[in-house]
């Protein structure tokens, strides 16, 4: 008889354990837990507040004016700066940069009649005579000779043409909107297509481009520079006429240009501290009025020194909670016990160049929970930080360690636990009685 009991007792038992893991097994059949992301300060939702950036008066002479953050290629002061207008041997920055990126510096250029055949400013080659690239790249940047450009573009594109899609083709990688080359020297042309020409934001960003290339500056800021052609025949002088290398400190480089149409031209980049500044500017007048380009320069770039300093907008001390994961394994074997897992974020400089009444937003990405499994160092959300309406940086977030799913074998581990552990105490209070 007390066998029987005994043995309908542990059946009674087990049917009990089977409904519980039957209703475990259903809870967690649950769908997915949607992720709640979280902006703004305090980790609360607000809206975003575009900040409006206020522009000083100036009376520049230029028609178009940019002044440009080197690094971010953000616009801190524009005049007209988005307007297409042709650019003179601006133009030979372009060439320049292509030259030392696909060029072979030592290598022999052949002129051809054509080349020979440009307009002053030129070197004065001769058809059939040979050059190194490397000096006339001096020829092109120093003294701006329009036949140099030209042999130059020859030997890097294969034609004038080829050359110029070649300049298209990098102006649209460094994300310019509205530049069109159809000249390697910047004089005037147009075709079927446009107007050879561009625009101050973008001139200002193949400068702030060029600038990061060794070669590109020391060419550039090179005082004076000899040759001769590779016959030995003929040898010439180099003089760089970028009067802004000696009108401010921290003056990198530059390139000045003159046309007819373009009218006085130019784009120059200054260096100072921890701050980069790119000045480009369109059509800043015309004979005799040679050094408003200087004055317009000057003017822009002390405007960005006195206003605009580097600042490093990471939180540093900002601490996040822990997230919520569920259908995850409980670390210390109790069933219903909330599983959470830290948060980690990698500190990293967030440097922005900013006036002092300008305001950094933090929108914060973080889920409130997430479903296992979770790896550690698996990205769960995201820190993102904007001036005004523009990125300037992001920080993943990061799981601080995993989290395993709940398998049903655990729970299976877990009701043997239970039922071995009532079956021992069963049997401790049958022979206590």
């Amino acid at each position: 008889m007390k066998k029987r009991k005994k043995i309908r007792k542990y059946l009674g038992m087990a049917l009990i354990y089977f409904c519980f893991l039957t209703q475990i097994m259903e809870r967690g059949k649950t769908g997915p837990v949607p992720l709640v992301f979280a902006e703004e300060q305090n980790v609360q939702e607000q809206p975003q507040e575009a900040a409006v950036s206020q522009q000083p008066e100036f009376s520049l002479y230029a028609k178009s004016a940019v002044l440009m953050d080197g690094e971010s290629g953000r616009i801190l002061y524009e005049k007209n700066g988005y307007e297409h207008m042709p650019n003179a041997s601006t133009t030979k920055i372009m060439t320049c940069i292509l030259a030392l990126e696909e060029g072979d510096l030592e290598s022999e250029v052949k002129v051809s009649s054509y080349a020979a055949s440009m307009p002053q400013v030129r070197l004065g080659m001769s058809k059939d005579d040979s050059f190194r690239l490397k000096d006339l790249l001096y020829s092109l940047m120093l003294e701006s000779h329009n036949d140099s450009a030209v042999a130059i573009a020859e030997h890097i594109g294969g034609s004038v043409e080829g050359f110029a899609a070649k300049m298209n083709q990098k102006a649209d990688e460094l994300g310019c909107k509205d530049t069109y080359f159809i000249t390697p020297n910047g004089l005037d042309a147009s075709d079927g297509t446009g107007v050879h020409g561009t625009t101050a934001e973008d001139l200002a960003r193949i400068m702030s481009y060029c600038i990061q290339n060794r070669e590109f500056l020391e060419i550039t800021r090179t005082p004076s520079y000899q040759f001769s052609n590779l016959a030995g025949t003929r040898h010439y002088n180099c003089n760089n006429h970028n009067a802004f290398l000696q009108m401010m400190e921290g003056a990198l480089s530059g390139k000045t240009g003159f046309t007819g149409n373009a009218g006085y031209c130019y784009v120059g980049a200054l260096q100072r501290e921890d701050r980069t500044f790119i000045v480009a500017l369109l059509a800043c007048g015309w004979p005799n009025h040679k050094t408003w380009k200087w004055a317009d320069t000057k003017e822009l770039m002390n405007y960005g020194l006195e206003h605009y300093h580097c600042e490093d907008v990471y939180e540093y001390d900002r601490e996040f909670p822990n997230v919520t994961v569920e259908e995850a394994e409980p670390e210390n074997g109790r069933l219903y016990q909330e599983v959470t897992i830290p948060l980690l974020v990698k500190e990293e400089k967030i440097r922005v160049l900013k006036r002092t009444d300008e305001e950094v937003r933090t929108i914060y990405e973080i889920p409130e929970q997430v479903k296992a499994p979770v790896r550690e160092g698996q990205q769960l959300g995201r820190v993102t930080y904007y001036l005004g309406e523009r990125q300037i940086g992001e920080v993943p977030i990061y799981a601080a360690k995993a989290a395993k799913k709940l398998q049903p074998s655990w729970y299976k581990e877990y009701l043997l636990k239970l039922f071995f552990m009532e079956k021992e105490l069963y049997f401790e209070t049958e022979q206590a009685g």
